[in-house]
């Protein structure tokens, strides 16, 4: 059991870190709650082929990393509760 907290703790510390890398690049959205209230949206082609792009790329890992970092969390919870 030991072995398994050992190598669940150095994947978490990883995770961690590329989660907190993966944040600090992206860049801001400049959208924001103005263009939700006045109903502005832009249909152009890069809009709709915007996760194709580095930045869209960028937000699925981000998403996909932090996932893993609450399933990590949980299972070092009941791992360390035992």
């Amino acid at each position: 059991m030991q072995i398994l907290k050992g190598i669940l703790i150095v994947f978490y510390f990883i995770v961690c870190l590329a989660l907190i890398i993966l944040a600090m690049i992206q860049s801001k959205d400049d959208a924001g709650l103005s263009s939700t209230i006045t109903g502005s949206s832009s249909n152009n082609f890069f809009e709709k082929n915007k996760s194709n792009t580095k930045e869209g790329r960028q937000k699925k890992w981000t998403i996909i990393f932090g996932i893993v970092l609450v399933v990590l969390c949980i299972g070092l919870g009941t791992i360390y509760t035992l």
